[in-house]
Parts: structure tokens; sequence; C-alpha cells
């Protein structure tokens, strides 16, 4: 049976990879703060689903469910870091202050906490796929989006590192940075979103890209050439490009 671990799973993209994933040959652990949302959609699903509610910013409680999760079905072949938060922020505002620190928390500390549990039984066994959430927003530095660029780059270095530190152990690690997903999180964006994709397809191309086992994956296609054009703007051109950028609200 193989056995997959999804943060963030109760709702947008972190559902949808959960229904993609669901058969009868899966077990599914699923994550997220919300546990009601967790056990309506489990009951849509195949296999074994394992319910579990904990913020990934907290390191023990992220332990604790690893520990079960394990100890219910064994240990996962794949393990998704899914759970992001975004909002608007400036550093000018004190009040985004907070706002700032609980981003970079769940976004990169929440990686960390959802592999860290895992990865000492995965090296025994000597198999296994970490994938990683990050973003082509953390490519450069979208004004007005200052915390959550900071942290998809600091996420996508992250992943980099932890890759080649396990890359003779048999673990792989996959980056995925995807550009506009429809979900809750970009509905509330009041400016147009190129290239916007629905969270099923996102799943889709996730999947493959797991099946393949890449090590670096952005979607969907057209972005990867966004994302290499952001890249190589220079500063001077980048800057007049964007600093009439339109803003994402400053709410969280």
């Amino acid at each position: 049976m193989t056995t997959i671990f999804i943060t963030g799973a109760s709702s947008g993209l972190g559902e949808a990879l959960a229904r993609e994933f669901s058969n009868e040959g899966v077990a599914l652990g699923l994550l997220s703060r919300r546990l009601e949302r967790l056990d309506l959609l489990a009951n849509d699903l195949l296999g074994t689903v394992c319910s579990f509610s904990a913020d990934v910013g907290d390191p023990l409680a992220m332990r604790a469910v690893a520990e079960e999760f394990i100890r219910s079905v064994g240990v996962p072949d794949v393990v998704i870091a899914n759970a992001g938060i975004s909002a608007g922020t400036m550093t000018n505002f004190v009040a985004d202050q907070e706002v700032f620190e609980r981003i970079m928390r769940t976004n990169v500390l929440g990686i960390v906490n959802t592999f860290q549990p895992f990865i000492d039984a995965m090296e025994k066994r000597g198999s296994g796929t970490l994938v990683g959430i990050s973003s082509i927003a953390g490519f450069r530095g979208i004004p007005g989006s200052g915390a959550y660029s900071a942290s998809k780059a600091a996420a996508t270095a992250y992943l980099e590192s932890l890759r080649v530190e396990l890359s003779s152990s048999g673990v792989r690690v996959l980056t995925v940075c995807p550009g506009y997903i429809k979900t809750a999180m970009t509905d509330v964006n009041p400016f147009y979103m190129p290239f916007l994709m629905d969270a099923g397809s996102a799943a889709r191309s996730i999947k493959k890209a797991i099946d393949k086992q890449k090590r670096f994956h952005v979607m969907p296609w057209q972005m990867r050439i966004v994302a290499c054009f952001l890249r190589l703007l220079p500063r001077l051109v980048y800057d007049q490009l964007f600093k009439r950028a339109p803003r994402k609200p400053r709410s969280l």
C-alpha cells in the first residue's frame, strides 16, 4: 500500500491533491487546522484516510502527528508540505510585523516541521519523496507581498539544500513552484492573474512530477517562461516594471 502525507489538506490545492491520490491502494494522512473539514473530505475519498489537526508551525505537534501516522499506517512514501498562507504586507505598518512572522513560520518552518519527523525513517528504508510547495513568487520580490515572496524564496533555497543533503540516501526532494492557482487564497486578489490554473489541474501536474522523479517543477508550462524572464530582468528594469504593480490586500 502506498502511503502519502499531505498538509494543508482541507481546501484548495491540498484538498485537490488528496482527491488526486485517493484510491483503494493508498493510505492518506491529511493534516489541517480544521479537522471538521478534513472529516467531510475523508468521506469522499477511497482507501485508508487518517485525519490530523495541527499547526505546521508547531514542531512538537508535528512530531506527535508523524509518530501517530507511522504507527497507524507506516513510513510514508510521499510527504507533501503544502500548507501555506498569504497576505499583502508593508514593512512600514507596525501591525504587519505579526503577519510577517506568521507567514514565515507557516511557509518556511512549516515545511521543515513537516519533513523533519519523517526523514530518519525514510532514510533507514532508503526511499521516499519529500515535496515542498514553493512559488514563482519567490523568484523576485513582489511589491506589497514582501513576506510571501521572502517566505517562498527561503522555501526554495531550503528545499535545494535538503535535496543535496539527501541525494545519496534514496530520499528524493521535489520543489514545486506554481504560478496562480484558483483557491480561496487567490480569490481575494484584485488583479488579473495570468495562466490561472484550477486546483485539480495543479494537483495532476504535481502528481506527474512526482511520478517522473523530478527535482524542480514550475507549473503551468507558460510560467516556466515567465520565471526565466523574471530571473533575467536587470534590477533597474524590474524596479520600473513592478513599482506600479497592483498589490495584494493587507489582511490575513
